[in-house]
């Protein structure tokens, strides 16, 4: 499809011109996912559905508001930095016609039940070739999750001009080890890959390392 053909070269520049790197890490989300079951009848009352998508957004906005420079852009020529004063997070979606990127705007100030809605309607619009061109632009960070298919990790291609991706596989239960004893525990494997001009491993390890705090304890996403 011309969908597919504008992505593959979309990806094929990014490959070439950006120098990729890319951290992983692991999340705890017993808790979260125990919480977000706790919701499921809220969510029928609201005529929703509350995925863990809402949470994995809300928590993106969070950390890169704490850490500007993944929420910036390289300019046309690779000279200057350009900060983002919005936080729009680019959404990957599975679709007949090929890999779509819709866009969610000002993630920071929506609620998680704005944002259960609006990812619901903006995959289905995705899927239903119904996005709008403008509903694809304007992203200063994608996150690509592959939690709803499978597999245990990927290298997600930075959307150049952004300077970071955050890929999100499937979680599964594994033994942890709490001090005392091994207790199982959902674990959700993540993939954050960046443009090494922009951002050094240490930045990526404080990214990670905030975001896997903050899915492991929703209660700091209100902090």
């Amino acid at each position: 499809s011309k969908m597919a053909k504008l992505t593959a070269a979309n990806m094929h520049r990014s490959w070439l011109n950006v120098p990729h790197v890319t951290q992983f890490d692991d999340a705890d989300i017993t808790e979260l996912e125990a919480f977000r079951n706790n919701l499921k009848a809220e969510a029928e009352r609201r005529g929703t559905k509350l995925t863990p998508m809402p949470f994995i957004l809300k928590a993106c906005a969070v950390a890169l508001r704490d850490n500007p420079k993944f929420c910036a852009s390289l300019s046309g020529d690779g000279q200057s930095l350009i900060y983002k004063k919005y936080i729009h997070i680019g959404m990957a979606v599975d679709t007949p016609a090929g890999l779509l990127v819709p866009v969610i705007r000002d993630v920071d100030k929506k609620s998680l039940w704005e944002l259960a809605e609006e990812v619901i309607e903006i995959a289905g619009k995705a899927r239903d070739r119904k996005l709008r061109p403008d509903e694809m632009r304007g992203g200063c960070f994608t996150i690509s999750s592959l939690g709803g298919i499978g597999g245990r990790g990927f290298t997600p291609i930075v959307n150049a001009p952004e300077v970071g991706i955050l890929g999100v596989s499937k979680a599964d239960i594994r033994p942890v080890w709490n001090g005392k004893k091994f207790k199982p525990r959902k674990m959700l494997p993540l993939a954050l890959s960046y443009d090494h001009r922009v951002i050094n491993g240490g930045d990526a390890g404080r990214f990670l390392t905030q975001y896997v705090s903050l899915l492991s304890d929703i209660r700091r996403l209100v902090l």
